[in-house]
Formats: structure tokens, sequence, C-alpha cells
């Protein structure tokens, strides 16, 4: 039999409660990893516990994807001629800088340079990223292997068909020489018997040679 269907309600024992909200966290934010690496997704999660202790994860900056949001949805401040104040261009530069030295840092990373600040954590979240960027790589070199192995068996037969069919024009012409050879000595003798009257013998004169 299926399980029944769980009904959502608060946990009333506290330690319950607490195991359960660890266990759902992690798996929010292992998925909300997932999401990041698999979709090249910006991902930024805010969890607050009932306590108000704030947990928190970003595929990119925080600061920078909570903007990135505001000016999705219109939310940023905008004077009256509907020109955006120098503050706001200075807040987007510095955005800019901070997702540059990002995107920089974790290029190092990749490339296995300055790793000594990185905890347990995220250097299983490089390893995980390399190995499926391996795994990416790996793919695509046996399909471009299996493509050229196709082209050059696709080559190898058109090459035999014309060697065959070369071969056979060889034949040919060999033959057909052959027979013309034939033919020649054949035409020399009918000549050659037209001169010959039937049971008479060899007479030079009747050849047109004096008798010596």
């Amino acid at each position: 039999m299926g399980r029944g269907k769980v009904e959502l309600k608060r946990i009333e024992n506290p330690t319950n409660r607490q195991v359960t909200f660890s266990k759902r966290r992690d798996g929010l934010f292992k998925k909300a990893i997932e999401l990041s690496i698999l979709c090249e997704a910006e991902v930024a999660l805010l969890v607050f516990s009932s306590s108000g202790k704030s947990y928190q994860f970003s595929s990119h900056d925080m600061d920078r994807t909570i903007r990135k949001y505001r000016n999705e949805k219109g939310l940023h401040q905008m004077n009256s001629h509907g020109v955006r104040t120098i503050e706001v261009w200075k807040n987007e530069m510095d955005e800019m800088k901070k997702e540059i030295d990002t995107l920089e840092t974790k290029l190092k990373h990749l490339a296995g340079e300055d790793l000594s600040p990185l905890g347990m954590k995220e250097l299983k979240q490089l390893e995980r990223q390399l190995r499926m960027g391996v795994d990416r790589v790996r793919s695509r070199k046996w399909r471009l292997l299996s493509e050229q192995v196709s082209l050059l068996k696709r080559n190898h037969k058109t090459l035999q068909e014309e060697n065959c069919n070369l071969q056979k024009k060889i034949k040919m012409h060999e033959l057909l020489s052959e027979g013309d050879e034939n033919s020649g000595l054949d035409s020399s003798d009918h000549v050659t018997q037209r001169f010959i009257p039937d049971g008479q013998p060899l007479n030079m004169n009747q050849l047109g040679f004096p008798d010596s």
C-alpha cells in the first residue's frame, strides 16, 4: 500500500521541530546548489528560523542578486524625470566590479589556484563542478571521435569502390587490346591465302619476288 497523505501542520515538540527544520533546510539548500550548477541559474535563498536566525545561499553575490530582483520588479526609486540617480549608477558599477571579482575568483578555483580560503563544503562543491565539467568534456570528445571514425569508414568504402571500378576498366581495356591483335593476325592470313591457290606449291613469282 502507498504512503498516506501527510498532514502539514506545526510540529508541537520543540526538539522534533528543530530536527525537521535542519533536515528540510539542508535539503532546500542542496536543491538550490544543484539548480545553480546544472542549469547555470542565479539563485539566492534566505531562510529565517523561528528564533530569528538567518541562513542563506547565493550562487553569486547576494546583494547583487537582490538588487537585480528589485530592478526586475521596478522597485528602484526614480526621480521625477524617470532618470536614475548617480547613486544608482554607482551601485551598479560596484555590482559589476563585485561580479567580475567573483568570476575571476571562481576561474582561479577551477584552475586549482587560490584554494586556501575554501573550507570543506566549498571544496566539495568545487569538486562536484569539476567532475561534471570533465564528464561533459569526455562526452563531447567521444562524440567527435565517433563522428571521425564514421567519416573514415565512409571514405574507405568509397576508395574501395573506386579501386574496384578502376580494376574493371583496366581488365576491359586489356581484353579489347587482345581482341584487336587477334583480328589483325586473321586479316593477314586471308590476304596471303588470296594469292596462293589451293593445292598448288608456292611460287615466288606469284608473290612478286624474282627467281634467284
